[in-house]
């Protein structure tokens, strides 16, 4: 497993070797679930997800501005296309019928997502994405302790996520994966 999770850009040092892991316990940074889940909604590439798309300055000039990496390179794919597709059809479930409902509310169906809420409500967060654009929210304090009763990713992070994705996908055009070759739908 910890093999395998490093094609998702996760330093294997910093993983736990025990069973555990299986239920999430690694420490990492939205910044990096970013990055695995944007692996789910392109099919399978594994990109550099980027904070800053452009700076402008007071005149509209570009001082910099992100030059990401397109999926679709075969050398930037680090899962089969099936299981991308298999994973994105359960991530949809969620929104669609799981703990992530709320996110109905942006009338898109081309939302999917994971939340999660760790033990005594100490963190709280939920990735979600749309197949141009992911997005992390995660709410915690710099020193562990518990939000309260209740504060779970679906009641507390995924609010957040649905602001930012309801103005970041205003003008975007609804897309949806393709059924790759070698799997059927019944």
């Amino acid at each position: 497993a910890v093999d395998y999770m490093t094609r998702f850009g996760f330093d294997a040092s910093k993983l736990p070797r025990n069973l555990s892991l299986v239920l999430g316990t690694a420490s990492v940074t939205p910044l990096q679930m970013a990055s695995a889940f944007s692996i789910f909604a392109n099919g399978g590439y594994r990109i550099q997800p980027y904070i800053v798309k452009q700076i402008l300055d007071d005149k509209g000039n570009v001082l910099a501005e992100a030059q990401p990496v397109t999926a679709g390179d075969e050398n930037l794919r680090v899962i089969d296309p099936r299981n991308a597709y298999l994973m994105d059809s359960m991530m949809h479930d969620v929104v669609r019928r799981g703990t992530a409902t709320r996110a109905l509310q942006l009338k898109r169906g081309d939302l999917a997502g994971k939340t999660g809420t760790t033990n005594d409500f100490v963190d709280a967060w939920f990735c979600g994405y749309q197949p141009t654009l992911v997005g992390v929210a995660w709410i915690g304090f710099d020193q562990p302790k518990k939000l309260g009763n209740g504060e779970t990713g679906g009641s507390a992070a995924l609010p957040i996520w649905i602001g930012y994705m309801g103005k970041a996908l205003k003008n975007v055009p609804e897309s949806i994966m393709p059924t790759p070759e070698g799997l059927v739908t019944v």
